[in-house]
């Protein structure tokens, strides 16, 4: 009996956010099932570490900056030879009451999330309908389903993905590209504490591990279908 190649062998990923959390977590799984994976970061001693770790190309870079975005997505494609595959996963989160929170910081996290989100995705998308193929995996979160309190900033930057998402969707189908939302719920990374929060530690709920596991089995469906979008949610947290 003959192994059955992964679907993702050879395939050319490239994860924005991929030095750490779940970035860095998809980075490891795609690579694993043999995939070519170059990962994205802002920090360059974050992102050298990571690189280090994963044995992936890194390319340093803030995907809110347009010339930055630009040259991400192009060094890729040239090094690679395409792109199959953008894990769009740069992020961050702010919160505070609607009273204490800022232009500054809203515009911060909506350039990133949003506007980071876009630049790098249309980037990718113009390769991608030119090959007649390939895959954008939005990472959003289950924020952008349901707002909260002091959740401004974060929670409208990920429903303004998810919308996002939707147009790329309809503009790309047409092109055999496949447009994919994911929306994490609670998971245990550094994302809380760089918010300026704290997160209990529980055995019960999701680690980067899982995230990335469910992305992965999006990618792997046959190319003449796809999953437009999944939620991940701990069974019992409590």
């Amino acid at each position: 009996m003959t192994t059955q190649e992964s679907p993702l062998q050879g395939k050319r990923v490239l994860v924005t956010g991929g030095s750490s959390g779940i970035g860095k977590a998809i980075a490891v799984k795609l690579k694993g099932l043999g995939a070519h994976v170059a990962i994205n970061g802002r920090d360059k001693a974050s992102l050298d570490a990571a690189s280090l770790e994963l044995g992936t190309r890194g390319l340093q870079g803030d995907v809110g900056d347009a010339g930055d975005a630009e040259r991400i997505v192009a060094t890729f494609v040239k090094e690679a030879g395409g792109i199959d595959i953008l894990i769009n996963n740069a992020g961050f989160g702010s919160f505070n009451t609607l009273l204490e929170t800022t232009a500054e910081e809203m515009e911060s996290v909506w350039r990133t999330n949003v506007l980071g989100a876009f630049m790098v995705g249309k980037a990718a998308a113009r390769h991608m309908v030119d090959q007649r193929s390939g895959t954008i995996v939005n990472i959003a979160s289950t924020a952008g389903l349901k707002g909260f309190a002091r959740g401004s900033a974060y929670a409208s930057s990920k429903f303004a993905l998810r919308g996002m998402t939707e147009c790329w969707r309809d503009e790309l189908r047409r092109h055999d590209v496949r447009v994919v939302l994911c929306n994490p719920s609670e998971v245990i990374t550094d994302f809380s504490r760089r918010a300026g929060g704290s997160q209990q530690p529980s055995p019960k709920k999701l680690i980067p591990e899982d995230i990335a596991d469910a992305v992965a089995g999006a990618l792997v469906t046959d190319p003449r279908g796809f999953i437009p979008e999944f939620s991940v949610f701990a069974t019992n947290p409590f």
